[in-house]
């Protein structure tokens, strides 16, 4: 399970820190129960599960994760843009404990999901962002994590590997859990059970990501 105590994030700005995005959430996430996290812009979804996924930290309050939880799909921060996609994989690969002997294997899976051809052999940082995204979502989906964090992963890309990405997903329910945001209420809908309403900075559970959606909206303009 994932506990969430008590967090509150702000941003540090060039004039002081900026408003609350999150104001003091607490909410346990189970094991092996996918969520899709829903809000209007701005409300703090992205920022939500880079805390859960470890790539930020909360300003107050902690995040316990008791369970592998994946980096969140689709964000980019995490790559050496003067590393080339094999060497960001390779160096991945490494710091999961993979044997030398499993890396080579590994890494072609990598390769042939993403489908960035030459440039995977290319510095990330010529890379546009939806190769960047590619890539990301084939690093993440080439580990085994309990729980998978996604940011619009299944929008990356064209057509073809939207539909891809969707049936990767598909496949992970089958052994993992998914925390996720789309602006697709589809793909939420498809992927997850229960939902996180986030609304002026703070979180409400719904055990069903239906009624998440229909609190949400009795809070847009008529």
């Amino acid at each position: 399970m994932i506990i969430i105590d008590d967090v509150h994030k702000r941003y540090q700005t060039d004039h002081g820190y900026g408003p609350w995005v999150l104001k003091g959430i607490s909410i346990t996430i189970p094991t092996r129960l996918s969520v899709g996290i829903i809000g209007c812009n701005g409300a703090g979804k992205s920022t939500l599960l880079r805390l859960i996924g470890g790539s930020d930290s909360p300003s107050k309050g902690r995040i316990e994760r008791r369970c592998r939880v994946s980096w969140p799909m689709n964000y980019g921060g995490g790559l050496q843009n003067n590393m080339t996609g094999r060497q960001n994989s390779k160096f991945l690969c490494r710091i999961h404990g993979l044997r030398e002997q499993d890396i080579p294997e590994r890494i072609d899976f990598i390769q042939d999901f993403t489908e960035i051809g030459p440039a995977f052999d290319q510095p990330v940082k010529t890379y546009s962002s939806g190769m960047k995204g590619r890539l990301q979502f084939g690093l993440t989906l080439a580990f085994d994590f309990d729980v998978y964090i996604s940011d619009e992963a299944t929008s990356a890309g064209d057509a073809a590997f939207r539909n891809k990405a969707q049936k990767a997903f598909n496949n992970l329910t089958d052994r993992a859990s998914i925390i996720m945001t789309s602006h697709g209420e589809g793909t939420l809908r498809q992927f997850c059970q229960a939902g996180i309403w986030l609304h002026n900075g703070q979180a409400h559970w719904f055990d069903d990501v239906k009624d998440a959606f229909a609190a949400y909206k009795e809070t847009l303009p008529k």
